[in-house]
């Protein structure tokens, strides 16, 4: 499946979601790490793009408060690291997530949205580079809480 079409079945699912669930205050886009699988061969400007996309089209929807658009709350994800069993799934994916947020923080300034860097919070488990431990999770839900609360003052 081309890029494209990936993209065009993911704009449509995200137009059913918003109206489904309208009116859509905010919406948070996170980067699934999946998206950093070398099978892929996404480079982090390519998937800086397919979030863009995904931006520009949420901002021109009328799903939000009033028939406006929602607003848009980006996350950096955290920085994977290439070790443990899915080093080779994971091929490439060191540098390229740390290449997002500086990226996806051009997308939130061009595109006036926030955004939240979750390295700031929490590290990958050096087990396997990828997944979190528990405190990472902890770390990541209380940085989201405080992002929304503040993007939504």
């Amino acid at each position: 499946m081309t890029r494209s079409r990936v993209f065009t079945k993911t704009a449509r699912a995200l137009h059913v979601i918003l109206e489904s669930h309208r009116p859509v205050d905010l919406v948070i886009l996170l980067l699934g790490t999946n998206d950093l699988k070398s099978r892929f061969g996404l480079s982090a400007h390519d998937i800086t793009l397919g979030l863009q996309r995904l931006v520009t089209e949420i901002r021109g929807s009328d799903s939000g408060p009033n028939s406006l658009a929602p607003d848009v709350l980006l996350a950096a994800p955290i920085i994977a690291q290439e070790v443990g069993v899915l080093k080779e799934s994971f091929a490439g994916a060191g540098p390229k997530s740390a290449a997002l947020p500086t990226l996806l923080k051009n997308v939130a300034t061009r595109h006036g949205t926030g955004l939240v860097d979750l390295n700031d919070v929490a590290k990958v488990d050096p087990v396997d580079g990828v997944h979190l431990c528990v405190g990472a999770h902890a770390a990541i839900g209380a940085a989201m809480a405080k992002a929304v609360a503040d993007q939504m003052n």
